[in-house]
């Protein structure tokens, strides 16, 4: 594999950071103290035709790949945007993939193109109060009356549903106790989100104010046979294919975010003095700083080894899966060392650091945790028995 970017992928990324330059750091402050959804930046995004980036072709999409999706987002991210921006579009760059792998010809046309240019905007019900990561607990349920599938659930930690007029809903059609395994009996869909059968209540969070989450309720949604994607009772084999993307977009984002930190603190370090010199002349702020740089590098390459290996159609979940790890474990150092050496000025918002050790901890416990992580490892890498 390359450890350079070619031409093309040069010029993507030099495009992304062109638009990111009209919204800069006073931008994303505002959004940080308002809390209203970044219109603007995602008109913009959509505009360029960037929501479709790894879409097909055929549906107005660039047909590019996941490495090319995460230099998009990496760069997103890095603009000091950090995961406000990024979060902003994050789901419509990966919330349709089960679409473009197991939707009909005819889902597909009538799907993917208002996606990509931004006339549709998604939401992913997934996550459940008493589920989490345990995908097998769902217990949200779609019936088939006859004509339609009737959902009736909860759903948690579902991003922009207040502006979203879909949702890629994972329900239950087939009893648990009926299935030989848990996540059998479970069907994706890909419907309207019906606000007279969903009440939608957000909720209050540390950082990414202008994104908004919440919590789901839903009761007597009508969802058509067309809009069933995947066979049924396969749905978590459907949303399998997207989770390995997913973790790769994390992780670029979350070194986009941890050099946008890295680079205000270096800034600040050669700008501040001190006893008549620089702090950044010091190694007690050199040091950490450095080590900062190649913990994000090193992730960075794992996480580009995972998209690589991805786009060439070779198992990646053991990389994927390392790579957000240590793409967020070395953010939030590289975050939480930009608010320490601007010392006070860190603690104040209009240096941005603060923001941005805030919305680091998106990447260390989603869409997985550190410790499901080393589980994963442990058992599928280096064989060792199950322990949960």
């Amino acid at each position: 594999m390359a450890y350079s970017l070619t031409p093309d992928q040069n010029a993507l990324d030099e495009a992304i950071e062109r638009i990111c330059a009209d919204f800069g750091d006073d931008y994303w402050l505002a959004r940080d103290t308002d809390g209203k959804f970044p219109e603007e930046f995602v008109a913009a995004i959509a505009e360029g035709g960037w929501l479709g980036i790894a879409m097909p072709e055929a549906h107005g999409g660039a047909g590019l790949g996941v490495t090319e999706a995460a230099l998009m987002m990496r760069r997103v991210a890095q603009s000091g945007g950090g995961f406000a921006a990024a979060s902003s579009v994050h789901i419509n760059i990966f919330g349709p993939h089960p679409i473009t792998k197991f939707g009909t010809a005819e889902q597909q046309a009538r799907m993917l193109p208002p996606l990509i240019r931004g006339e549709d905007r998604t939401c992913f019900g997934v996550t459940e109060p008493n589920a989490g990561l345990d995908t097998g607990a769902i217990t949200t349920r779609a019936d088939w009356d006859g004509s339609h599938y009737v959902v009736h659930g909860q759903k948690l930690w579902t991003s922009t549903a207040q502006r979203a007029n879909k949702i890629m809903l994972l329900a239950r059609t087939a009893p648990k106790e009926e299935s030989k395994k848990g996540t059998d009996g479970l069907s994706l869909f890909y419907t309207d989100l019906d606000r007279d059968h969903v009440e939608i209540h957000e909720i209050g969070k540390m950082g990414r104010k202008a994104v908004d989450s919440n919590a789901l309720f839903i009761d007597g949604l009508k969802i058509p046979r067309d809009d069933l994607i995947g066979e049924e009772g396969q749905g978590f084999r459907c949303i399998l294919h997207g989770l390995n993307p997913e973790r790769i977009l994390i992780g670029a984002e979350a070194i986009g975010l941890g050099r946008a930190a890295l680079a205000k603190a270096s800034q600040y370090a050669r700008e501040r003095h001190v006893f008549g010199r620089a702090i950044g002349q010091n190694q007690a702020i050199q040091h950490p700083l450095a080590e900062v740089w190649a913990e994000l590098e090193a992730a960075d390459l794992m996480i580009f080894k995972a998209a690589h290996l991805y786009d060439s159609g070779e198992s990646c979940a053991a990389e994927a899966n390392a790579g957000k790890m240590l793409a967020a474990e070395a953010a939030h150092k590289a975050c939480e060392r930009a608010v320490l050496t601007l010392g006070g000025m860190g603690y104040a918002r209009e240096y941005h650091v603060e923001r941005y050790l805030r919305e680091c901890y998106i990447a260390r416990i989603a869409p997985v945790s550190r410790e499901m992580i080393l589980n994963f490892i442990a058992e599928r890498v280096l064989d060792l028995p199950r322990s949960y």
